[in-house]
């Protein structure tokens, strides 16, 4: 995977941390950015259900 030649095994382990702190916050945001779209449509979803009801009272 990486062609890395490292001085000791302690150095190995924490380069490998450190790529998998790096995977992690990008499957993080990757959810987030999910989330947020998520909240989103279910805000306009209901607004636009709030505003048919107002309609049907209307008429």
């Amino acid at each position: 995977m990486f062609n890395c030649y490292f001085k000791s095994s302690k150095e190995q382990k924490s380069f490998y941390q450190h790529k998998k702190l790096e995977m992690l916050n990008y499957i993080k945001d990757s959810l987030e950015r999910k989330i947020a779209s998520v909240t989103a449509s279910i805000e306009v979803l209901e607004s636009q259900i709030s505003r048919d009801k107002e309609v049907e009272v209307t008429n």
